[in-house]
Parts: C-alpha cells; structure tokens; sequence
C-alpha cells in the first residue's frame, strides 16, 4: 500500500501564515500538519508516499527532507497549481494510483492516528471516510443507506440545510484498492478532465462513480475519532484546542468561554443553563420567523423594557433589559460610587467590577452557607454603598428565604444602601418559583432601595439570546441605566423570545419540576462517589470537594482528555483557598450518570 497527499494548493483564506509557506506547512501546537501526517503514514510501512507539490514547492521538499520520515518520498510537481483545482493535482499522479493500493489525502488535514488506523484496518477495499455532518463543517457531504452505500455525493451548490440530519461529511481520506483505481476511478477521472476540465474537485468523479449498479466504494463512518479541516485562521485556532493535551488543551479550550457547538463531542458542565427549557415548540415558533428576525431592526429600549416588564408583571419604567444580566452588571457598578460589599465564594462577575472597592464577607461555614442575619450584622458597621447577594449564590448554592431578603432590603433602606439581589438562580430552588422571586410589582414599591438582576440566558436556556433584566423602584435610577446603554442592545432574536415567552410559562413551569426530580437523583448519585465530598445546592450546579489527597485540577484535566467531559476547577477561586473544590452543572439524567460514572473511575 502507498498514500497520494494532495499539497499543491495556496491557502489564500490562511492569509499571513501561507504568505512564504505551503497550507500543510502551517503549524499546530508547533508542529506542521505535513510533519504530523507524515509521521502518522510513516508507522504504516507504505511502499511510498507520493506528495503532489505546487505552491512553494521547493520549500516543502526542502523541509520534508530534514524529517526522520522512513517511507520513500516521491514528488510530483504541478506547476499550474494557480490556475487548477485538486483534480488536477490527482490526475497527475494517476500512473501511481493503478500501481497498488492507495491512501488518498488532502494536506490540509489534522488527525489522531485512530483515524488512519480505522481505515486500514477495515477489510472492506475502497473506503471513504465520513464524519456526521457538525455546523461547522464546510464542503462536500454524501448521504448513505444502512449498509454504508453512498447514494450520493452533493456539493455546497445542493446542499439543503432542511436534509443535514442525512448527511455526513467526507473527511478527505479515502483508501482506493487498485483494482478500483484500475478499473473504475482513473478512467473516469480521465474522463472527467478531458470533458470538463482541470477547475473541478476529485469528489466529482466519485459522485459520478456513486451511481452506478455496482460503485464498488462504500462508506466508513467515524465514532469519535478527531479530526479537522484547515482552511482559516479560526480553523487553526479550533483545531489548536482540540489537539492540545493535557493542562494545555484544558486552558485553550476554557478561555473560549463558550462556542462550544463547535466541539460536539465535548459535554460542557461548565456553563449553567436549564437542560429542559425551552421546549419544542417554542424553538418552532423561533424558527418559523427566523427570516423576518434576521433582516429587520430589533426595537429600542422603550419597547424592549414594556416587553420584560409584562412577562414579570411589572412596570415599564422599573425593568431595563440588558445584553445578557453581564451588560447590566457592568453598569451597575459603574453607576453606583463607593464600596462594594459581597460574599465569598461568589459569581465573581461583581466583585471583578469593584476590584479597589471592596469589603468581602467570607463564608465559614463547612458547605460555605451563611444568613441573612450573619449578613447584617457582619456589614452593619462597613463603610459600603452597595451589597450584592447573589442568591442562590454560586457556586455553594446556598439559598436565603425571600422573607429573610425582604428584611435585609429593609434593613438596607434603613442604612441608607443599595440591596442588589441578583436572582439569576432562583427559579431552581426548591419551593414555588413564585414564593421565591422578588419580581413582584409591590415588593419593588415597597423596598425603593432594592435592585433585582436576572439573568434569562440561565434558567430559560437560551444564553445564545444575551437576555438580562434589572428592576427595581427607583425609576430615575432604572432611567439613567437606560441611557447608559446601547438602544439596540438586544437583537430581534431576543426581542421576539421575550414577546412569545408568556404563552409558554406553563411549560416552564413543568421544566423546572422536572429538574428539581432530576438534581436530586444527581445529588443522589454523586453522594456515592468516593472521595468526593458533595454540598446541598438550591441552583442548577453542585459544588463538590475532593477529599484525601484528590486533586481538582488533575481531575479536570482528565475529564476532558478522557472523557471530553468539562467541568468548572475551582482551586483558584477566592473563599475556597486551601481545599480542592469543583463545580458540576446539573444536566439531563444521561448526561449526569455519565458524569457520574466518568468521577467512580477518576476517583476510586
């Protein structure tokens, strides 16, 4: 068996990177994706490799010959590499094809050596690899029946988003017996250039091969192995991430701080969002006006605020909407002066607003709990404008009553400062939501000092929207939030959320039950994993402490290697200083048993 790479292309869309180099030249993690493929292919003992050259040739080569690569190396030069498409790059090295069996490869390609592995050890001939189509993929997808036959090959002119469920991506690896090459691929592939020319892709000629009787090339599907495809500066920055190891790919991907669509293997307990909400029908709905959403104006704060206020049943001029509870957050420390009191461990969010202004209250207890009293009595005597409670707080989940809340923004009234309770979490705390919340009409007019924050994104499920609200009584403040933000901060996408999500509080409602059965089945699960230490929650998290000598960040790290599974490592964060501490975002019940199971084997 021999490999044909296909390296002539430029890269124009890699800009700088390819300005002097070949694309395969192009470095991952610091090493080049021909050095890397070259590596791989080496370990298969290959009678050859032949690598079609065009743009920087000669550099390649050069490059290529200061490799400890075993395997012969033999180039073919395509010099009209600007003006043809990869075609013609295969076509040239049409003589090798009909000598033996054939990996067939695109330079541009970054993958584990699973990848290979599974196409060669297969049996079947003539294979071509293909991955389920993924929202970030772009190129040519082929649709399969149950025996892995490709019915059909379909370029970015056909491709129908309606029919992505059927389509799989070709990965560009293919394994080509000789027989096939002999008798069915090169003929056709001759053809093919002499009848349409040399300004085509070689996938054409296996679509015209797919429909006959007896196409003799089926299909073979990856499960899990990595791959990826490099075509731009942000595919390189995706693939740096995916291909890093260890504390490295744990860093890389984490100060992404979301856009995790874009790993669909990886499960995020990272982020907190309701697994339940929004139902189907609501994203029906959201999808049926996507057009009209897209090309028109969202409205301005006025209209956005009237919005809000009728789902909470408040006034307008109480409620600004923000882009997402951060946008609000921001404002809010920018707008009221002087020190900052808040609790640690807490949603640092706040805290990092008021960095040089700040008067913290530690929790001590052993679960990191604290009370409205131990509150009052510890600022009572603090120089501060503004307490932030965070309730439930992250990440302990300790939850106060919204009685003992209202004695506290009493008691605020009475000092003269802002109560911020930002809310963001308390529709999963146990209890009826409306008991709970502190978005009533007449508890905001009696309680002028209190503001409420709440972030939508969390306990609806839709953070991709940016939704945030802030209330509160004191309209002349409201009014000057306002002001302070952008009139087109929320897109029509949020707008519209926002206008059709009364219909669906009902389904809401039984969401939230649901998850409230499922956290305690969590909860449940992880009490009987060993050295695992885990404290009650009123949120959709649970903050866990690793016990005898178990490392947080050790184990976070190895979740992901092993188990592309995501977890929040709080060894660094401020209040949990001197223990190994994690934070677990409650999922569906899969979901959650996965983790479960994935912490037995970590952990035992």
């Amino acid at each position: 068996m021999q490999a044909v790479i296909l390296a002539a292309g430029m890269g124009k869309r890699l800009k700088e990177l390819t300005k002097n180099a070949t694309k395969c030249m192009v470095r991952v993690n610091g090493e080049t994706l021909i050095e890397r493929a070259l590596k791989s292919l080496d370990k298969l003992g290959l009678s050859r490799i032949v690598i079609v050259i065009g743009y920087e040739g000669q550099k390649l080569k050069d490059f290529i010959g200061t490799l400890p690569v075993k395997t012969p190396v033999v180039y073919i030069d395509n010099q009209i590499y600007y003006k043809t498409n990869n075609i013609y790059s295969l076509y040239m090295a049409k003589d090798y094809l009909v000598r033996e069996d054939t990996l067939l490869l695109e330079s541009d390609l970054i993958f584990e050596e699973a990848v290979l592995k599974k196409l060669v050890e297969n049996p079947y001939p003539s294979l071509a690899l293909v991955a389920k189509y993924e929202s970030w993929m772009d190129g040519t997808v082929a649709v399969l029946d149950e025996e892995d036959n490709i019915l059909d090959f379909i370029g970015k002119k056909n491709f129908r988003f309606a029919d992505r469920d059927k389509y799989y991506k070709t990965v560009n690896i293919y394994k080509f017996s000789r027989e096939f090459s002999a008798t069915h691929y090169v003929p056709f592939l001759e053809a093919y250039c002499k009848a349409l020319g040399n300004n085509e892709y070689y996938e054409q000629v296996l679509k015209v091969i797919s429909i006959l009787d007896r196409p003799l090339i089926k299909a073979l599907r990856l499960e899990g192995e990595v791959w990826y495809e490099i075509d731009d500066e942000q595919d390189l920055d995706i693939a740096e991430s995916l291909f890093a190891e260890g504390e490295e790919k744990l860093r890389k991907i984490s100060s992404r701080y979301g856009g995790y669509w874009r790993y669909p293997h990886l499960k995020d307990f990272c982020y907190l969002v309701n697994p339940f909400y929004p139902g189907e029908k609501l994203i029906e709905e959201l999808k049926a006006s996507f057009t009209e959403l897209l090309v028109n104006y969202p409205s301005g704060m006025a209209v956005n605020s009237l919005v809000a206020a009728k789902y909470f049943g408040l006034k307008r001029e109480q409620v600004c909407v923000g882009n997402g509870a951060a946008e609000l957050i921001k404002l809010l420390t920018e707008m009221i002066p002087g020190r900052m009191g808040c609790v640690y461990p807490t949603f640092e969010e706040y805290p990092n607003r008021k960095k040089e202004e700040l008067e913290p209250f530690m929790a001590q207890a052993p679960d990191f709990s604290y009370t409205a009293d131990g509150l009052m009595e510890y600022f009572e005597s603090r120089d501060i404008s503004m307490l932030v409670l965070v309730n439930p707080d992250n990440p302990s989940g300790n939850f106060i009553s919204r009685d003992d809340v209202l004695r506290m923004a009493e008691w605020a009234g009475k000092k003269g400062i802002w109560l911020v309770a930002d809310e963001s979490f308390v529709d999963f705390a146990d209890g009826d939501m409306e008991d709970n919340t502190l978005l009533h009409r007449e508890i905001l007019d009696a309680h002028p000092s209190l503001l409420v924050v709440k972030s939508i994104s969390k306990s609806y499920g839709v953070p991709g929207l940016r939704l945030g609200i802030i209330a509160g009584s004191d309209t002349d403040f409201i009014g000057k939030m306002k002001k302070q933000a952008a009139i087109w901060n929320i897109n029509s996408f949020g707008e519209y959320y926002m206008q059709i999500a009364e219909k669906y509080k009902g389904d809401y409602r039984t969401a939230m039950e649901r998850f409230k059965e499922v956290r305690r089945a969590y909860v449940q699960m992880l009490s009987g994993v060993s050295h695992l230490r885990v404290i009650p929650s009123q949120a959709n998290y649970v903050l866990c402490e690793l016990l005898d000598g178990k490392e947080s960040r050790d184990l976070t790290v190895r979740l992901l290697d092993r188990y592309q599974l995501l977890i929040k490592d709080l060894s660094s964060k401020k209040g949990l200083e001197g223990g190994q501490y994690i934070r677990l975002a409650v999922k569906r019940p899969e979901e959650n048993e996965m983790m479960v199971q994935a912490l037995k084997k970590e952990l035992s």
